[in-house]
């Protein structure tokens, strides 16, 4: 007896069942873009068998592509950890962290100069489910230690601050939360995995001192355009991956792998980037430095400004590729002379021509952002003279015509 002829599709059944297939491997400069939400499993059993958590399968979208998978083993390998998550910004890194890491009746610890949308996160959110929060002075291990509760269960650090740039001693913060069995979590958006290795704070490899995550605002440095938005987590602990790992699937975070394309494009070239940037914002933090104007340049590889010694002894020692020592990111803030109004203050913010106002940094586009630090504060300021913080993000533009901008717009405001 014959089987059954099974009849050719029609049309429109071939266009989406078409049985083509790429017979080879395609190699390229830049890897495939693979999206779904539905992925295929070849049989029954693989649908009950395979697991997505070690990358050895393809289970649904949200879980990672090919595509996804890429950039977070680039990323792991760039900041020297060994497992990363994708989430959709360096605020969602944060918070996941968080969530991951902490529980009702546990205390979180944060540095005073700490990015401002994670202090609101942990006054906000984490209060709300029974998480106390902290607050230590950033250059001073004595008085972290003295902010440590009985039930403290993660400390967060920032290198270098947010806005007033402070760079606290990150091998001594590291070393006293080992002691006392506390992880500890950095921003490590300023560093970007090239000015230091959080995972590796002694520099030689053993990783006997190094912080326990990384949460990585990828809308910076690796993105490069001032287009993308994205975060990554790092870590190198398996336990503490398994940890953020579920909190991340439950949350339900999936990033565009279009995004996740055009940050893989932009890996390659972030490097010269990162070092045009640093090198153009210490000619310039040192330009401002001699303005009459200003009362103090708040830049870590500049000397006096707060945590200089420590950012020398974490990641000077050594000639860039841009020929300065270390490696220091393209940002630096000012603190403008009490004596001028904010009004003054703003009229040279506003009188700057190639400085954007605008928030964010590592794009092409120089920017720039006045601050009102007091409010940002929740302990006494130590580090920071009087006055107003101006902030710059340093573009890649000509230098020159950056500095002629600044003294032009100086002149406006202040005569």
């Amino acid at each position: 007896m014959t089987e059954p002829r099974t009849p050719a599709p029609s049309a429109l059944t071939d266009l989406i069942h078409h049985p083509y297939e790429p017979t080879a491997p395609f190699s390229a400069p830049q890897p495939g873009v693979f999206k779904a939400s539905s992925i295929f499993f070849p049989n029954v059993q693989a649908m009950r068998s395979w697991d997505w958590k070690d990358k050895s399968a393809f289970t649904y979208g949200l879980h990672g592509t090919p595509t996804a998978y890429i950039l977070e083993e680039r990323i792991a390998a760039l900041e020297g950890g060994k497992h990363c998550l994708l989430v959709t910004s360096g605020l969602a890194a944060i918070s996941v962290v968080g969530l991951a890491m902490l529980r009702a009746g546990d205390h979180v610890l944060l540095p005073d100069n700490v990015y401002g949308p994670s202090k609101g996160f942990a006054e906000s959110e984490l209060a709300r489910y029974g998480v106390s929060v902290g607050y230590y002075q950033p250059l001073s291990v004595e008085h972290c230690a003295s902010q440590i509760q009985p039930n403290t269960r993660l400390v967060w650090l920032e290198a270098a601050g947010s806005v007033s740039m402070e760079f606290p001693d990150l091998r001594a913060l590291v070393q006293l939360c080992k002691e006392k069995a506390i992880p500890t979590a950095i921003d490590n958006t300023w560093g970007a995995g090239l000015a230091f290795n959080v995972f590796d704070l002694d520099g030689d490899g053993s990783h006997r001192l190094g912080v326990d995550i990384s949460a990585h605002a990828l809308t910076k440095y690796p993105s490069g355009g001032g287009d993308v938005l994205m975060g990554a987590i790092t870590s190198r602990d398996p336990a503490i991956h398994r940890r953020l790992q579920a909190t991340h699937m439950h949350m339900g975070f999936g990033v565009g792998v279009n995004d996740v394309e055009t940050i893989l494009r932009s890996l390659p070239s972030m490097s010269l980037r990162y070092y045009a940037h640093d090198a153009a914002a210490r000619q310039l933090a040192g330009f401002m430095a001699q303005q009459a104007a200003v009362v103090q340049v708040l830049h870590p590889a500049l000397a006096g400004s707060p945590g200089h010694a420590h950012w020398k002894a974490q990641c000077g020692g050594k000639t860039g590729p841009h020929g300065l020592e270390g490696a220091a990111a393209g940002l630096f803030s000012v603190v403008i002379d009490p004596r001028y109004t904010q009004s003054q203050i703003d009229l040279f913010c506003e009188s700057l021509r190639w400085f954007k106002l605008a928030y964010s940094w590592g794009g092409p586009i120089s920017l720039v952002v006045p601050y009102r630090i007091g409010s940002m504060r929740s302990l006494p300021e130590e580090s920071l003279k009087p006055g107003t913080v101006v902030r710059f993000s340093i573009g890649l533009e000509d230098v020159a015509d950056l500095q002629a901008d600044l003294a032009q717009a100086l002149q406006k405001a202040f005569g």
